[in-house]
């Protein structure tokens, strides 16, 4: 009974199966047919957020006609398929009702020429294995933009019909993707972040000033009887400047194959063996990568270097360098040295007068190539002491690079073993050395020969120096350097050294990240700071508090800190009380525990807090914006005879959770109570008259420039003085700096190029009066700023782009007005934002072989009302009465 049960159930089962289909692992052709396909794929660019009716591209339509040339006998699923391109047209995507549809009137054959049209209907072969494209066969030399639309078509047939994420193969790379399936309904994403193919191109080191690529990939298949019915693909890349979005682009690419009708075709081959079927087809077809090769690209149209320099040379005249024409031309320049040859360069170089000499080198420098390097090296000689403009402004540039390569670390490292004649060169190389450390680092994450070779000079250099200068050049390499193993030396020149020494140590400190800010270094702060083996100045014992309050303090040094204040001099009493007040106001990491802290009433007191003074640190946004927002921190510290010991400007960028230092601008100056026969601070009293300036500009540190030092030189300064600012900084900056080539899924590359020139003069200037009792320091910014982003799609067929453009100029001033006559003393700080234009325009083309084209030109243009940044309202109050003063004065008879 039993058995019968069993042998019933077998043949319910055996039944049931037989009524299933059996799915194939991937999708059949079936023998002796030829599928005909409708095909199209279109590419359009236009701004992220703009309506389809603005933006350019076009359509390549055509049949497709796909048949089974060959099957192996051993595993059915292992085919050889013949895919040809028939009937192919060119279409525009969109009327432009303000321009004309440049695709009227014309056909493949005009477009592409009639070999190119039979080269891209030339047939390709694809061994499809499992619903994979196992293999690629093309005729050999076939051009790359047509063999890379071949490889695109190919690349819809490689499909999977098991849910699962693999690795894959196409047109775009080896990606990974992950499949889901519903009844006959396959989709396909792709991890385009994920692919990895051969790339031309750079990006900038900073993420703030970088790019943002956003893509997405997706495709669907219809599966009907083991065969492929449709295909939809859609691929979007978003390309977006971190700082300000509304420099960004979108394209669009899209791929579609539709099933018209399945004829009696061709029938199949006979063979055993892929290499001999495929023979007996066409003997030259080879075996092909699917994944995409580079376009090179020419531009045919463009200008020489000389054609492009005379045009723009009036703009890069000293008197411009504050305009956005100066800055634009600055971009365009750029552009034709990078395509230029060393000769060529040379001889510009060679031909052009001193007034735009700096600029020039500003942009030579800038376009990083070899050509460019090599033509700078043979104009500039180190070894003489002529031109240390030049040589400056080529170290500044080299330092600023938005992509270096190992080779200008290189050169600057044989440059230095060298005889450098001008001592003051001779440092900015070891300065700039440290920053060209940082940035190869930030890009290749690994350790360069070159970079080994320099760590380990200014690492030696540090510990075997003797001259105080030449342990400041090393502990400003090493500050821009930012190396971990600098550490233990900067902690003992912090901690040991005397003046700038120590100042220049523990300021260097301050760049590290806070994860390097350790137990052992905060220990070293406080011991500093609270003075516990020997006696620190001011600006070294403020800039210690500075480090434990910005690195995750703990309630006892908070509250040390805080009990410290009414036993510190006057003006740091002053000082430290008014940081701490910024951190609460601004609501730093620091100022929850600062709150926790305060309900002790033995710290919070009347006493502790009602301490007088000028000095004072403050903060404030510059701006504040969805996409960035970059901020500006104030501090002003004083002897407490009145005369300036430090003051401190900085500006802050952030972005995609990146900070940016973009300007810092410190002006010190000490031993200068003799002047006003008053009596130096504690710590104090020895230190040599001294005034100077330092600077970073965009992460980099820049080498100090000196006022005076020395009572002889500071009468000298007094009486020679014109009263005109010291130029700190002046020239040429590539901010942004992105090439890429994105691979479609078309087959077509659309290529990215994003610049950001900045044209900028940072100067500063400290007067001093003793007649008057008052001293005025000031710092000018000034500059223009213009970003260009052009993405572009060039193929045989057409070539369609957008350009966006911003343009905006500035200047930031501070000024510091003091009156030392009586104490307190009166100080007046002012931070003026100039009103500015900011001017946007956006460019799209379409543009045929034959020179027919559509352009459209849109642009926005707006002033934005200039204002004087605010402070503290002690600060307001000082000002009215600073002014009030002098008003006095002038009506006097006096």
């Amino acid at each position: 009974m039993i058995s019968l049960t069993l042998l019933f159930l077998l043949c319910i089962f055996s039944t049931f199966s037989a009524s299933i289909k059996v799915h194939t692992v991937g999708p059949r052709l079936n023998n002796d047919r030829v599928y005909k396909y409708a095909y199209t794929t279109d590419v359009l660019i236009d701004k992220p957020r703009g309506s389809l009716e603005d933006s350019v591209g076009y359509k390549i339509l055509s049949d497709v006609e796909v048949n089974l040339v060959w099957r192996n006998p051993i595993n059915k699923d292992d085919q050889l398929i013949k895919i040809a391109m028939k009937n192919i047209k060119a279409e525009n995507i969109n009327v432009h009702p303000q321009g004309p549809n440049i695709f009227t009137e014309t056909n493949a054959a005009k477009l592409l020429g009639d070999t190119n049209l039979d080269i891209l209907q030339r047939p390709i072969l694809v061994q499809w294995t499992n619903g994979k494209v196992k293999t690629l066969y093309l005729y050999p030399n076939e051009p790359t933009v047509l063999t890379n639309i071949k490889r695109g078509l190919a690349s819809l047939f490689q499909i999977q019909l098991n849910p699962g994420t693999v690795t894959e193969v196409d047109v775009s790379g080896n990606c990974k993707v992950t499949y889901k399936t519903k009844q006959n309904q396959v989709n396909k994403v792709k991890e385009l972040d994920s692919c990895r193919i051969s790339k031309t191109g750079f990006t900038n080191s900073n993420k703030v000033l970088g790019i943002s690529n956003k893509g997405t990939s997706s495709t669907v298949y219809h599966i009907e009887d083991d065969n492929l019915k449709s295909v939809l693909a859609e691929e979007n890349h978003v390309l977006i400047l971190n700082v300000h979005e509304s420099i960004a682009a979108k394209v669009i690419c899209r791929q579609k194959l539709e099933l018209k009708s399945s004829n009696a075709g061709p029938k199949e081959l006979a063979g055993k063996q892929l290499s001999s079927v495929v023979k007996a087809v066409d003997p030259k077809y080879i075996a092909t990568p699917l994944v995409a090769d580079q376009v090179k690209s020419e531009c045919k149209s463009c200008p020489t270097l000389m054609q492009q320099w005379k045009t723009i040379r009036k703009y890069l005249e000293p008197e411009n360098l504050s305009k956005a024409s100066a800055a634009r031309s600055f971009l365009h320049l750029i552009q034709s040295l990078r395509r230029a040859g060393k000769s060529d360069i040379v001889t510009l170089l060679k031909s052009e007068k001193d007034d735009v000499l700096p600029q020039l080198v500003d942009a030579v420098t800038f376009a990083q190539t070899p050509d460019a390097l090599a033509a700078l090296l043979e104009i500039l000689d180190f070894k003489n002491g002529t031109r240390p403009l030049l040589q400056e402004r080529f170290l500044y540039a080299s330092g600023l690079a938005s992509h270096p390569d190992e080779s200008m670390l290189r050169t600057l490292l044989d440059k230095y073993k060298e005889k450098i004649a001008n001592d003051e060169i001779r440092e900015t190389v070891v300065i700039i050395i440290g920053a060209l450390i940082k940035k190869l680092h930030q890009a290749t994450g690994s350790e360069l020969p070159a970079v080994l070779e320099a760590k380990k000079l200014i690492l030696d250099g540090l510990q075997k120096a003797d001259k105080p200068s030449d342990v400041t050049m090393y502990l400003l390499a090493l500050k821009n350097a930012n190396l971990p193993e600098g550490i233990p030396l900067l902690l003992k020149y912090s901690e040991s050294g005397e003046g700038p020494v120590s100042s220049i140590a523990i300021s260097a400190l301050q760049k590290y990240h806070i994860s390097f800010i350790t137990d052992e270094v905060k220990k070293v702060m406080n011991r500093i700071y609270h003075q516990n083996y020997k006696i620190h100045e001011k600006t070294v014992r403020t800039t210690a508090a500075d480090i434990i309050l910005n690195s995750r303090p703990t309630y006892m040094e908070v509250k040390n800190l805080l009990l410290s204040i009414g036993e510190l001099p006057l003006e740091m009493n002053k000082y430290m009380l008014s940081v701490f007040q910024d951190i609460l106001q601004f609501e730093m990491p620091a100022s929850k525990l600062i709150r926790q802290v305060l309900k002790d009433m033995k710290v919070h007191n009347y006493d502790r807090f009602s301490k007088s003074g000028s000095s004072s640190a403050y903060s404030g946004y510059v701006t504040r914006g969805p996409d960035s927002s970059s901020t500006y921190s104030l501090d002003i510290l004083y002897s407490g005879s009145g005369i300036l010991r430090r003051s401190n400007i900085d500006i802050f960028v952030y972005s995609k959770n990146t900070e940016l230092h973009a300007i810092q601008v410190v002006i010190e100056a000490q031993g200068l109570e003799s002047l006003i026969a008053a009596t130096a601070d504690e710590g104090e009293e020895d230190l040599e008259s001294f005034a100077g300036m330092s600077a970073i500009l965009f992460d980099v540190q820049l080498r100090p420039v000196t006022f005076f030092k020395g009572y002889s030189d500071l009468m000298s300064k007094m009486f020679s003085a014109t009263g005109d600012p010291i130029s700190v900084v002046k020239g040429l900056v590539l901010l942004t700096d992105h090439s890429e080539t994105i691979q479609l899924q078309s087959g077509l590359q659309a290529r990215a190029e994003f610049q950001g020139g900045l044209a900028i003069d940072i100067s500063g200037g400290m007067d001093f009066s003793l007649w008057y009792r008052e001293s005025k320091t000031s710092v000018n910014n000034r500059g223009a700023l213009v970003v260009i982003g052009n993405i572009t799609i060039d193929s045989e067929f057409a070539s369609v782009g957008m350009e966006t453009r911003l343009e905006t100029e500035s200047s930031f001033n501070f000024i510091t007005t003091v009156k030392f006559s009586s104490y307190p003393f009166l100080v007046c700080m002012q931070m003026d934002k100039a009103t500015y234009p900011f001017r946007q325009y956006v460019t799209r083309y379409e543009r045929l072989p034959s020179g027919k084209s559509y352009i459209s030109r849109k642009g926005k243009v707006q002033t934005v009302s200039g204002s004087e940044l605010p402070l503290h309202q002690e600060n307001s109050n000082m000002c009215r009465v600073v002014f009030g003063e002098q008003q006095d004065s002038t009506d006097s008879w006096f």
